[in-house]
């Protein structure tokens, strides 16, 4: 929880600053990046998340939460506009305004993330070391997804409000979501049992969650099934970092 709070809220800050080193225009990098997180979120997902929630669950219906996780992120997304994943819109109608709504979708899709870092409460009583190292693997994975959607949410901010000062401002709305969830679970539901209602719904949600974003990542950044060989690479590393951190 130390080290989680500012290494999510610094991430986003540094992230969203970004901007002035790289011109929205050029995004060669970001989709990069994307694919390497992508590969990274899903990978984790499914060797880590799913098997945590459903070795600890008894009998809530993870799957269900899972799936609800799944399609609460695409309810999100019709208000973020996938600024998840990387995508900026810049709509010069609306120079000036705010986009509350998606800066309301991404703090929840944030909180919700942050809320799933426990560090004691992944695996049971005597897996103790390998519950220490999911919780750094998804923490790693959170990290890397909250640069190019902080990227994202700055160029959108900067588009609309053409203020670095007041975007920065507003930026912080999605740097404390994730904080905000690991005080959160730490604190308020601090004394409920790693396999009780709440933490499998969470983990079930977020594992859902991460499943719509890490697909969406990987098809986006494949059009038309081609890969090219940049993508690739990145894709593949982040399938091999999340399996060789498996070891470590």
């Amino acid at each position: 929880m130390i080290i989680a709070i500012p290494v999510l809220f610094f991430t986003v800050i540094l992230s969203g600053f970004l901007v002035k080193i790289f011109p929205p225009t050029n995004i060669k990098w970001l989709k990069m990046a994307l694919a390497f997180s992508g590969s990274y979120l899903f990978t984790i997902t499914i060797i880590h998340l799913l098997p945590d929630v459903l070795s600890n669950s008894s009998g809530y219906g993870v799957g269900y939460w899972v799936l609800a996780g799944f399609f609460l992120q695409l309810i999100l997304e019709l208000f973020s506009h996938g600024v998840e994943h990387g995508h900026m819109h810049h709509h010069e109608d609306r120079v000036g305004s705010l986009p509350f709504l998606l800066l309301g979708s991404l703090f929840v899709h944030s909180f919700l993330e942050g809320s799933i870092l426990v560090e004691h409460r992944y695996g049971t009583a005597d897996q103790g070391h390998h519950s220490n190292d999911n919780f750094y693997l998804v923490l790693l994975g959170i990290t890397l997804h909250h640069i190019p959607a902080a990227f994202a949410l700055m160029s959108v901010l900067l588009s609309r409000l053409e203020n670095l000062r007041k975007a920065f401002l507003w930026l912080l709305i999605f740097a404390l979501g994730s904080p905000l969830g690991i005080a959160f679970s730490n604190t308020i539901l601090a004394q409920e049992a790693p396999d009780g209602l709440v933490y499998t719904a969470l983990t079930g949600l977020v594992a859902g969650n991460f499943l719509h974003i890490s697909t969406t990542i990987l098809f986006e950044s494949s059009p038309d099934h081609h890969f090219n060989r940049n993508k690739l690479v990145a894709t593949l590393l982040g399938l091999v970092l999340a399996i060789l951190s498996d070891f470590i």
